[in-house]
């Protein structure tokens, strides 16, 4: 199976499972982007950004904190910065654009995972079907992300 994945099912996973009562909070594994460059500075820039609620739901404690990670409520909406481009990106796939953000959604077995286009740097959010519709969650997570360049070229 392909890395990326193996890691969209690891993602989606984890979105769905609930976070339990140990005081580390949710395990979200935070994607390997370069430590340098433009991925490490604008997901810094993004981390700084995010509201304290999406959804309507309150932020969730993250194992390991990592400012490539964020989450809100249960079952947790989770976004991860510093993504490689999804696999299902083709030249004819459907994006969906909000505040000025282009995201491809792909439908999950519960949920959708929107992933950034045209961004320099790949943001996924995963969105179970609890928030239906889930792109909603998009509207409060897309100015923290647009506030920035988008990729040259």
């Amino acid at each position: 199976m392909p890395s990326s994945v193996l890691a969209r099912t690891l993602v989606a996973t984890l979105v769905l499972l609930p976070v339990t009562a140990c005081s580390s909070g949710l395990a979200v594994p935070p994607p390997n982007p370069p430590p340098t460059g433009a991925a490490a500075f604008d997901c810094s820039a993004i981390h700084g950004r995010l509201p304290d609620r999406v959804a309507g739901q309150t932020v969730t404690a993250l194992t390991p904190k990592s400012p490539l990670t964020s989450a809100w409520g249960t079952p947790a909406i989770v976004m991860r910065c510093g993504v490689g481009a999804p696999a299902a990106l083709t030249p004819t796939a459907q994006l969906i654009t909000v505040d000025g953000v282009d995201w491809l959604p792909e439908q999950l077995t519960h949920g959708y995972l929107f992933t950034t286009v045209g961004r320099r740097v790949g943001v996924e959010v995963s969105v179970p079907d609890a928030y239906s519709p889930e792109a909603d969650a998009l509207a409060d997570i897309s100015p923290a992300i647009s506030a920035l360049d988008p990729a040259a070229g």
